[in-house]
């Protein structure tokens, strides 16, 4: 794996990585409901297009983009938060601290320590999302209303319940994005057989985003279990209940199978 220092984020490189996880735009925000329900209710949405279909007969398009708010908000402050803080410690351990260690590992440290405070200011939203889009009738059919009704009864806990999964789920997919990022753009060019100064603008473009996506698959399937049991946490977790209880308890109920639910709609965004 390369060691040299990843793309900053003003670059396209770095923008294009962007794209699978940044899901406000509206096609992936109806492929992402899809995703959530077929994590939380398998047997009514037991496929991707009857998923779409069975919300389209019941709640019309509009229910395809119920609580995009929560979304879009989630997301932008979790992925400011990402590569701001990205910049910060690659910065305090690369340059500062440890100025003669391997740029892959400043790499590796630097964004599982920006995305661990990110999913902080995510999670609030993904707590209020889950449930608007995983509960019928609707949990709330407004984010604030959200808000009010989770920490009205959970107190403030309940929008963090599903922090440590969301941890799980959300640092090592960042970390295995950056890490592979560059080396496939580096093989897509040798595959190409030119080098990467030889292409325009906009071949070179075409390649970052090949080359995102395909970095965007190895992270969802590594970190797809930890999806669906946050999913699964913010929809069915029972008030005082621990954890690592709630965790046992619906992996009992699912399997090992039930982790992988909602995979090809993941890929797909």
């Amino acid at each position: 794996m390369s060691s040299r220092h990843p793309p900053r984020p003003r670059t396209l490189p770095s923008s294009s990585l962007l794209l699978p996880q940044n899901l406000s735009i509206p096609n992936p925000k109806a492929v992402l409901q899809i995703k959530c329900r077929r994590q939380v209710s398998p047997t009514t949405y037991s496929s991707n297009l009857s998923g779409f279909r069975t919300i389209l007969r019941s709640e019309g398009v509009r229910g395809l983009f119920f609580g995009w708010p929560p979304t879009f908000i989630g997301y932008s402050f979790q992925g400011a938060g990402k590569y701001g803080f990205y910049e910060v410690f690659k910065n305090l351990y690369g340059d500062r601290w440890f100025p003669s260690a391997n740029k892959t590992l400043v790499y590796l440290s630097a964004s599982a320590s920006a995305e661990f405070l990110a999913d902080i200011a995510l999670c609030p939203f993904e707590a209020v999302k889950v449930r608007m889009q995983t509960t019928l009738p609707p949990f709330a059919r407004t984010m604030r209303e959200g808000f009010g009704k989770v920490v009205g009864k959970e107190g403030v806990g309940g929008l963090y319940k599903g922090l440590y999964p969301l941890w799980g789920r959300q640092i090592p997919y960042t970390m295995v994005k950056f890490a592979t990022f560059e080396e496939t753009v580096a093989r897509i060019y040798k595959t190409l057989g030119k080098p990467k100064e030889s292409y325009n603008g906009l071949q070179q473009t075409g390649v970052s985003f090949l080359g995102g996506y395909i970095a965007g698959i190895g992270c969802a399937v590594i970190s797809h279990p930890a999806d669906v049991m946050v999913s699964k946490l913010n929809a069915e977790r029972q008030p005082g209940e621990s954890g690592g209880k709630a965790m046992s308890r619906i992996y009992g109920n699912i399997g090992f199978k039930g982790l992988w639910n909602g995979l090809p709609v993941r890929i797909a965004m």
